[in-house]
């Protein structure tokens, strides 16, 4: 059985584990409020490059979010850069390729850019001869990374057998393989690497628990624990858009477009970004966002239903 999260029960996960994230700049003075506004075409003049979490904010699940691939259209036209920022780590980068064409969006392959690839793009900072566990979708192939790796499945024997582990994703992963992977680092602490640290992600109905979730609790339960975050809010993937915008943009030219206070808001206000909210479709949908805002004390600038 997996473990099932309410939106306010994810809230205070996320608030539990934040000391664990690069530090955020100073919290907002009191009575600071963010920007109602109707859609992003109020900022269009106001940034230079656009950047789209995809998970309620271009769609809901397997759902395109109705709007969403004319604004990108629109933001084209208008001469802007526009890149999507997921922290989808189940795929590799073609099938990323490929569930934005499904959807209907025009993406260009340079304008996607995924924490998994940004993870795999900094795999070379450990030793080329470990071999590596990986918690990975049903569908994956040893052959999709480039290092020796095989899947974590429920042989007990086989997680005392790798040298590190990597979280991809929690699509096939269960209570008891989680348990088998503690108990393993608690007899020999290890490296984990995480290519999603989201702990939850919007679906059409309800929310999945994501790779973050397992790895915090890893975290709380094996002292001294190295753990590497590769996804919003950690720097990797910022430095990978700022570096194909160029020097030429600055961070205050650039907008974040999330439905996560703890992960897109937080992210951008650590870069200095924009930072926008988007309200109806994601994490905080059926929510009161002031409120979540208040409590967490992370101000987006701007705060919209949808883009």
């Amino acid at each position: 059985m997996l473990p099932i999260l309410t939106p306010d029960q994810a809230f205070d996960r996320y608030e539990a584990v934040r000391e664990r994230y690069p530090a955020l700049p100073a919290l907002a003075k009191e009575g600071q409020t963010a920007v109602a506004i109707a859609n992003l075409g109020v900022l269009t003049d106001q940034f230079e490059a656009f950047v789209f979490d995809a998970f309620g904010v271009l769609n809901v699940g397997e759902t395109p979010i109705a709007g969403a691939c004319e604004r990108i259209e629109q933001l084209r036209a208008a001469g802007k850069r526009v890149f999507v920022l997921t922290n989808a780590a189940s795929y590799c980068f073609g099938q990323v390729v490929s569930k934005f064409e499904r959807l209907g969006f025009r993406f260009r392959q340079e304008e996607l850019i995924s924490s998994r690839a940004v993870c795999e793009s900094h795999m070379d900072a450990f030793d080329p001869t470990l071999l590596w566990g990986v918690a990975a979708p049903s569908s994956f192939e040893t052959s999709e990374l480039a290092l020796s790796c095989r899947a974590m499945l429920d042989d007990a024997r086989a997680y005392d057998e790798v040298d590190a582990f990597l979280l991809l994703s929690s699509e096939s992963w269960t209570l008891e393989r989680q348990a088998l992977l503690l108990d393993s680092l608690l007899r020999k602490r290890r490296p984990v690497v995480v290519a999603n640290p989201d702990i939850v992600a919007p679906r059409e109905t309800d929310m999945s628990v994501e790779p973050g979730f397992y790895a915090h609790d890893l975290m709380d339960k094996v002292a001294g624990l190295r753990v590497t975050f590769h996804g919003k809010p950690f720097a990797s993937v910022y430095d990978e858009v700022e570096k194909r915008l160029g020097a030429s943009v600055a961070p205050h030219s650039i907008a974040m477009m999330g439905d996560s206070l703890h992960t897109d808001i937080w992210g951008a206000r650590v870069r200095g970004w924009g930072a926008v909210l988007v309200t109806e479709h994601g994490f905080l949908r059926g929510q009161d966002p002031l409120e979540a805002i208040r409590k967490s004390g992370i101000y987006p600038d701007f705060m919209t239903p949808s883009i």
